[in-house]
């Protein structure tokens, strides 16, 4: 069985993608530098912080200038926002500004953890569905309120596999198979990949997903984390599709003893 992306699919906001794979676009060293790591990563959708867009001089140098927005979707992100009202406002701003009406909705509920208040999440999330916006909420492992969030129209639900940056993996990968079960919509795994193995896990568990930035920019070779982290993706799909075998407490022989003379 090999792979094909143009044969699985993947439906997001009434859009079809091939790419589970979505990348961020900050931190990298410079934004040659990004637009590489973009390139190699394979992603279709990329997300900008409408917060670090010079909206009122577009004559200025700006990342827009190293994104190729015919073959990438620019999915702008309220990161900063600590309030409901912020991030509905950075929202609209990003709307306005001609980004997109897709939002990846972060609000902030703690300045060192930067774990998402649920809460205000759930409200600013409800006001933008209500205003037209395809929205996207980062949020904890936490079923009930992923099931919130798919109520309110989410359009997908995004939970944290571990703090944002941290490069710890999926700390609780039962939550995120709960989770699964709990909404309809798809969920894509946000914050605290690292590596290549975090990537595949997320997919092999049945997540439709991933979202990552500091874990391909932050790498000491960008560029090459990103291609990694796309065969990461495309082999955690695989193997979930593939069906993985049943865990089990003892050993089971790989050549079978039935018929042979001793």
């Amino acid at each position: 069985m090999t792979y094909n992306m143009a044969e699985d699919p993947f439906i997001l906001g009434g859009k079809t993608f091939h790419s589970r794979l979505i990348v961020g676009t900050g931190k990298y060293a410079s934004f040659p530098v990004m637009k590489e790591a973009l390139e190699k990563s394979g992603a279709e959708i990329v997300t900008v912080a409408v917060r670090r867009i010079n909206i009122s001089d577009r004559s200025k140098e700006s990342l827009l200038d190293y994104i190729d927005t015919k073959r990438l979707m620019i999915l702008p992100n309220t990161a900063g926002c600590y309030t409901a009202e912020d991030a509905i406002r950075i929202a609209m701003l990003g709307r306005e500004a001609g980004l997109s009406n897709w939002v990846k909705l972060e609000v902030i509920g703690d300045e060192k953890t930067l774990f998402p208040d649920t809460e205000a999440l759930l409200a600013a999330t409800k006001t933008l569905v209500k205003e037209g916006f395809v929205v996207l909420p980062y949020t904890n492992d936490d079923p009930i309120m992923a099931r919130k969030l798919a109520d309110a129209g989410a359009a997908a639900v995004m939970p944290l596999g571990a703090p944002i940056g941290s490069g710890m993996g999926i700390q609780n990968p039962s939550n995120i198979r709960i989770l699964l079960e709990a909404v309809s919509v798809p969920v894509i795994v946000d914050a605290g990949v690292g590596v290549a193995s975090d990537a595949a896990i997320a997919l092999e568990l049945g997540c439709d997903a991933v979202l990552m930035n500091t874990g391909i920019a932050g790498a000491q070779d960008p560029v090459a984390m990103a291609e990694a982290m796309k065969l990461a993706v495309q082999a955690g799909r695989l193997a979930f599709k593939a069906g993985r075998i049943s865990k089990r407490l003892y050993a089971a022989a790989s050549s079978p003893t039935q018929g042979i003379s001793r």
